[in-house]
């Protein structure tokens, strides 16, 4: 699209009548449509900035903005009155982007609902009568269907509300809703079934069940976790590789505090067959069984050496079930 330039003039003027209050308000009387002139108080007719529209239609932009408010109460309709001196194919769809641009501006300043805003085009081109629609759904291929889409609610999907058993079939989004709609449950083991029944569908693949061990690392039923996926390997083996692959750092935690504590009995020995499950559980059952026990600072300790082997403080809390000043007092 090029800049106008021979319209400049044309631009100049016509801006120059319509920023004029008393001339805006027999434009309006006069070409505003009846059902909406009736709803509008035209005596409080407001000039608005355009500094709102965006920096590439800047350079296109000779409109005029009106606010005005309405009959019934405190609703805001603002009047877009766009002036044009050639004929442009995509000239609905302009005014669209200029009106979405104006009900951005109406909320930015604090408002709580949508304005209704009115673009109306002003046109004196050498091509009579205007040979474009100005309905921006009819610069569509199909506009039945564009109408279909953007004259009724867009489509939702609340799996809130969803039936698990419906979940289950939905083959490979299946684990991403089952998992989003429970995953701030602290027993995530009444969904051990569906998540099993969902796995040996065969649709879920490694980066996606290691993106799930990130995930479930991470949500607030953090210490149950290692019995949630014993639970599924023990339903589903064959994917037992690709949990113990995805818990490399817990691996590795392990050995660590397996050397570090010379293979302890209580909490150490957790902590080993943890190490041999390739999974979190021996971590949580070692430190319930040190906790027990009385031995928090063993506990301490292996909280401190998660931390330095790189997981965050509020996963080692969810995992240990020590506050942060535990772990910082017991420290000193």
């Amino acid at each position: 699209m090029k800049i106008r330039v021979t319209s400049m003039p044309h631009d100049a003027v016509f801006k120059q009548f319509l920023s004029h209050p008393e001339t805006a308000r027999d434009f309006l009387l006069i070409h505003l449509p009846p059902a909406l002139r009736e709803r509008c108080d035209l005596q409080t007719l407001k000039l608005e900035p355009t500094s709102f529209i965006e920096d590439n239609l800047r350079a296109y932009y000779s409109d005029v903005l009106w606010s005005l408010k309405t009959h019934e109460g405190e609703g805001y309709i603002y009047v877009l009155i766009e002036h044009q001196s050639t004929a442009d194919p995509h000239m609905a769809f302009r005014l669209m982007r200029y009106a979405v641009a104006a009900m951005q501006r109406h909320l930015d300043a604090g408002y709580k609902t949508l304005p209704l805003v009115v673009p109306m085009l002003f046109y004196h081109g050498e091509t009579s009568p205007y040979p474009y629609s100005l309905c921006w759904l009819d610069e569509f291929a199909s506009p039945t269907l564009a109408r279909e889409v953007y004259a009724t609610a867009f489509p939702l999907v609340d799996i809130t509300v969803m039936p698990d058993d419906e979940i289950v079939h939905h083959r490979r989004i299946a684990l991403l809703e089952l998992m989003q709609k429970h995953i701030r449950q602290r027993d995530l083991l009444r969904i051990v079934d569906k998540v099993s029944a969902i796995l040996l569908t065969g649709f879920t693949n490694d980066s996606q069940l290691k993106t799930l061990f990130n995930y479930l690392i991470h949500s607030p039923g953090a210490p149950e976790v290692g019995r949630f996926i014993q639970e599924i390997i023990h339903r589903v083996p064959q994917h037992k590789e690709a949990f113990m692959t995805n818990g490399e750092i817990l691996q590795k935690m392990l050995r660590r505090l397996g050397r570090r504590e010379g293979r302890k009995e209580g909490l150490a020995k957790g902590l080993e067959k943890g190490l041999e499950e390739g999974l979190e559980k021996g971590i949580v059952k070692g430190l319930e069984k040190g906790l027990i026990e009385g031995k928090h600072a063993e506990a301490v300790r292996i909280a401190r050496t998660m931390l330095a082997e790189g997981m965050a403080l509020e996963i080692v809390q969810k995992i240990t079930g020590l506050t942060a000043d535990d772990i910082a007092v017991s420290h000193h």
